[in-house]
């Protein structure tokens, strides 16, 4: 980073901008030179808003390269030729949602996640099932991803291909196309993964570099020897640890060093190039106008490099992420970004923002509800999201159970001390808890990348099988199977009334339970996620009417709190007000929206509780409420019971 930059404050890089914008402005302008006059106007009103931010970030990143005025006007025609192939039905979405920025805010925004190849047999099919998600009431569709992957092993299709080929055995292009356009046609969001981190070994750019040309070996980070590699090394953590120890693989045909943070497949990409920039820009302009209203940023902490570091959540990453958005607003406004930040929930608030991302995963919550769930106690949920949970105006959470991925306890070390609770004592804890592996466990979960040298683990497993319903099913226990549907009933209530997008990973609204068969798959037996990524059993659901199946009773629990949700203004938004309950098994909190409220009482152990009236009242305004779930009249004159396991929420009346 040069002089200039590093000693420049805000008003010089909007010179800046303001000079660079004016010599590019014939290279916009001939870009757009025949389209219609409103058409140009409205492209080149964005340009004006928001170049002076990309290009303050741009300079930031690459400003010291003597090419770096040669991006940029490469950029202007990206942006331009973006603007002009984007489908009319988007544009006019865009300028709606120019018009409401807080859209994706709603109450009405239920989330489901699913890989199309478990869920249904393909993208034609999918289309067929939209009247599922209808009748689920499901209005945001996560397609885990669905494009071209190498051959053999892919991550679970995140070491990608062709990000402009979908993988044959699911369809087309064109069929993914048709089904972001019955998408909106029925009011559902389309989110698919923007896997940027890095690409498979048999990617196109990939393969150049392979094949020894230069200016593609520059896309990534490549090595002649170990000397550079064993200096990064230093400061490295091992993701996957028990595939292959450090971060770097050895390539027999290049004879060098690759980059490589997850498996050795799946090649970092060197943002430091900005070649590379604009590579993956193009290709998040391409899914843009294929229909997207959401991209999945995948590994976000990961993608910049910087020697002497973790290479973990750096400056500059954010950077980079905030120059994707500030291009998008300009061409494609009406897409949205969700990262997917595993890491410490400090470091995971840090890219929660309008100007990076507007939604985010909530590992911290996820990782919390279930540790209450073993400890039958709200302390470290209480702290951790009264500490952690807040977030920037006009962004969400997505609050998940589950997702494709595994559970990981990224909880505050502070805050669990603070508390008086031993961060590495209790992890291990939760570990033996989710395996079975301690007394009085219900849970059937598996581990997953489990680390020699730090102890560290994380866990795999459905939420059915995590909530005890497999063991119940098991022992042929009716009392067992009761407590354990009142588990998953009672996390789903949870993610539902909390601030923001509830998502469910599809199969949790019927109990989906661990699939053990994935070991006898090779491409799969490595992989312990395997075992909660399940088919779809859509046997299942034609019975869901039955009134004694336990598949039954679970999705009308989740139905009806989907429709509660979407019924109740008080839901909409991020912001909650946390309060203590008085009782160290029941987790409280309140929602509030324009006049509305809804307190909001959880009880986490198999035992009756009971909440102080007094305290309802200290907290939220009036004495007589409603439980909307159960239909009670509740007067705060006296104590509030909860049985196990048992949820409220309480509408002021």
């Amino acid at each position: 980073m040069n002089e200039l930059t590093k000693n420049s404050d805000t008003d010089t890089y909007h010179e800046h901008a303001r000079i660079t914008l004016r010599r590019l402005m014939p290279v916009f302008e001939r870009q757009l030179s025949n389209t219609e006059e409103e058409v140009r106007e409205t492209f080149l009103e964005r340009v004006s808003t928001h170049w002076p931010r990309l290009f303050s970030l741009l300079f930031q990143l690459y400003g010291h390269r003597y090419d770096f005025f040669y991006h940029l006007e490469q950029l202007a025609i990206e942006l331009s030729q973006t603007y002009l192939e984007r489908p009319q039905r988007l544009k006019e979405r865009d300028k709606q949602r120019e018009y409401d920025p807080t859209w994706f805010m709603s109450n009405e925004i239920v989330g489901g996640a699913m890989y199309v190849g478990l869920f249904t047999e393909n993208l034609q099919s999918l289309r067929e099932n939209i009247s599922y998600f209808k009748e689920l009431g499901i209005t945001y569709v996560h397609l885990m991803p669905l494009f071209e992957e190498r051959e053999g092993e892919s991550d679970g299709g995140y070491a990608i291909k062709d990000y402009r080929s979908v993988n044959p055995e699911l369809g087309t292009l064109d069929d993914l196309r048709e089904v972001a356009q019955a998408f909106q046609e029925q009011g559902i969001l389309l989110v698919l993964d923007f896997v940027f981190n890095h690409t498979s070994d048999e990617h196109l750019w990939a393969k150049k570099a392979q094949s020894g040309d230069p200016e593609f070996q520059d896309f990534y980070y490549i090595f002649p020897d170990r000397t550079i590699p064993n200096q990064y090394e230093e400061h490295l953590r091992e993701i996957f640890p028990t595939v292959r120890r450090g971060n770097f693989s050895w390539h027999n045909g290049m004879k060098k060093w690759v980059w490589t943070t997850f498996n050795s497949y799946q090649w970092d990409l060197k943002y430091a190039n900005p070649s590379v920039f604009r590579a993956m820009l193009g290709e998040m302009f391409f899914l843009a106008n294929v229909g997207v209203d959401v991209l999945r940023l995948d590994a976000v902490a990961f993608i910049w490099k910087k020697m002497g570091t973790n290479c973990e959540n750096l400056p500059e990453a954010h950077l980079l992420i905030q120059a994707f958005n500030a291009a998008v607003r300009i061409a494609t406004p009406g897409l949205i970004f969700k990262s997917e930040a595993i890491v410490h929930p400090r470091d995971v608030l840090s890219y929660v923002s309008p100007e990076e991302c507007h939604l985010s995963y909530n590992p911290l919550l996820m990782a919390m509800l279930w540790e209450a769930l073993a400890t039958r106690k709200v302390h470290l949920l209480h702290e951790s999201v009264s500490r952690k949970f807040s977030i920037p105006q006009n962004t969400m959470w997505c609050n998940y159970l589950r997702c494709h991925d595994d559970i990981g306890w990224t909880f505050d070390n502070d805050d669990a001390w603070r508390i008086g609770i031993d961060p590495e004592g209790h992890r291990d804890f939760l570990n033996r808890f989710y395996t079975g592996d301690f007394e009085g466990s219900f849970a059937r979960g598996v581990p997953f990348q489990y680390n020699p040298d730090t102890g560290d683990m994380r866990i795999s497993g459905t939420l059915a099988s995590l909530a005890g319903l497999e063991q119940a099913i098991d022992a042929e226990d009716g009392l067992l199977q009761d407590m354990a549907i009142k588990r998953i009933v009672l996390l789903n209530s949870l993610i539902m009334s909390m601030g923001g997008v509830p998502l469910l990973y599809l199969g949790e609204e019927w109990g989906v339970l661990n699939d053990y068969d994935y070991i006898h798959d090779p491409r799969k037996s490595e992989d312990s996620r395997w075992i909660h990524r399940s088919t779809m059993r859509w046997d299942y659901i034609e019975g869901l009417d039955m009134e004694d199946s336990l598949q039954g009773r679970i999705y009308r629990h989740i139905q009806r709190l989907i429709h509660l949700r979407k019924e109740h203004t008080a839901f909409f938004g991020a912001a909650i007000d946390v309060f203590y309950s008085g009782n160290e098994h029941v987790f409280a909190f309140i929602r509030n929206n324009m006049g509305a409220q809804i307190v909001v009482l959880a009880n986490f152990s198999e035992e009756p509780q009971e909440v102080s009236g007094n305290v309802i009242r200290s907290h939220a305004i009036g004495r007589f409420f409603y439980d909307i779930f159960t239909e009670e009249e509740i007067s705060t004159a006296k104590p509030i019971p909860l049985g196990p396991y048992q949820f409220r929420w309480l509408e002021r009346r």
